[in-house]
């Protein structure tokens, strides 16, 4: 991690969560960071950095040519990193802590704001705090769920296998409805999915209970990471999954349908539109702030 000026005593981070899943937050306001693989997978390193499942670098649009296109429409750029230290598009719970840092550092008001992602501009919701000082909820415009064919999906874990529904959220998901989340194993590796060829790049697999009227709760399999505690897009994707099992379809009723999805983290509530639009709300909460040591940060570099 080098800056194109002099680096400071300590570079600032901060922490936060939504519903499990956690970030590295990086401010670099006016884009003086280059921050590459390497320090951001020791930042998400538990054991021997911060701790997260990404980093969510804060950049003026205008100031980092990734989302310079953006700037006319987003002041802010989410430049997300996987904790690997790879380049993601855009992360569902990520960009909903991203939002709850912009508010709580004065650079956003509490309602509706745009964020400039490398999936395009997202429209974000945050809402007031409560009396007691609880964090107001954050709701994300997710974009449209798209449900592609072939029909005959199945996902296969030991000897059980099941039917899946076939979703995709920019990212893709196999949606299966089990009868016990215990079925569907330890999860550390990925379960089997046909007909061969379907997902070439491999797929996010979800397990699905009923809990209630329009109220599941979920498992996932993230590709490349396993058994994660909450997948935004994926509860999406199991929303929209369990709708059209039920026989809804806001597009035919012209009424929007809300199921709520827990998570191993917590729980989320998702908000199908007649448009197609998939709207996610959660809680994401900035737990602590601190600095970099700079000696730990120049020996990344060398």
């Amino acid at each position: 991690m080098t800056a194109s000026s002099a680096q400071p005593a300590g570079l600032p981070f901060l922490k936060g969560h939504g519903t499990q899943n956690d970030f590295v937050i990086v401010p670099d306001l006016d884009g003086r960071l280059a921050i590459g693989p390497r320090a951001v997978a020791a930042l998400c390193d538990r054991r021997a950095g911060i701790g997260g499942d990404g980093v969510l670098r804060v950049v003026r649009s205008a100031a980092d040519p990734a989302a310079a296109d953006q700037a006319d429409r987003a002041e802010w750029f989410m430049d997300y990193r996987n904790s690997d230290g790879s380049i993601g598009e855009m992360c569902g719970n990520g960009v909903r802590v991203f939002a709850r840092y912009l508010v709580e550092a004065g650079l956003a008001e509490p309602g509706e704001l745009a964020v400039a992602t490398r999936a395009g501009v997202r429209t974000v919701r945050v809402a007031e705090d409560a009396e007691d000082g609880t964090p107001g909820e954050v709701t994300v415009d997710m974009g449209r769920a798209v449900l592609p064919g072939p029909d005959g999906i199945e996902v296969v874990v030991g000897e059980r296998r099941w039917p899946a529904r076939n979703v995709n959220m920019g990212n893709p998901h196999a949606v299966a409805f089990i009868e016990s989340l215990d079925h569907a194993g330890d999860l550390l590796t990925a379960p089997e999915t046909g007909p061969e060829g379907v997902y070439p790049q491999g797929v996010n697999v979800e397990f699905v209970v009923d809990r209630g009227p329009r109220h599941v709760a979920m498992r996932v399999h993230e590709r490349g990471s396993g058994e994660t505690r909450s997948c935004g897009t994926g509860a999406c994707a199991v929303a929209v999954a369990t709708a059209r099992r039920d026989g809804v379809d806001p597009a035919v009723t012209g009424e929007a349908v809300t199921y709520t999805v827990d998570v191993p983290g917590g729980r989320l509530v998702i908000t199908e539109h007649p448009d197609g639009r998939v709207e996610k709300t959660g809680p994401a909460v900035i737990v602590a702030r601190g600095e970099l040591d700079p000696g730990w940060l120049a020996a990344l570099e060398g």
